[in-house]
């Protein structure tokens, strides 16, 4: 399975936003809320799951989206179940690792 994402560093943090592969480009919305899943955020590159775990487990601030993305960070024990939303049934999830 691959998966979309894009890493940046700030400060002694590296940033990871990482998506479902099909949610790049789309737009979801749900009444006042509106999320744009841009290439430019989520897009840099695309990685296997083997790559995608290392790279969750290695950040230190990430933002995901789909059901599949937060299904794997779940499955290595990073994040909440508590901590998802959803909008118009896509899940997103921010983790902040102290």
């Amino acid at each position: 399975m691959q998966f979309s994402v894009r890493q940046t560093g700030h400060q002694k943090n590296t940033m990871l936003n990482i998506c479902d592969i099909d949610l790049v480009g789309k737009k979801i919305s749900e009444k006042n809320l509106q999320v744009d899943i841009s290439k430019n955020y989520y897009g840099e590159k695309l990685v296997e799951t083997e790559e995608a775990e290392n790279l969750l487990k290695n950040s230190s601030i990430i933002n995901m989206v789909g059901k599949e993305t937060i299904s794997l960070s779940m499955n290595l024990g990073i994040g909440s179940e508590k901590g998802i939303k959803k909008i118009n049934g896509v899940p997103f999830l921010i983790v902040f690792k102290i």
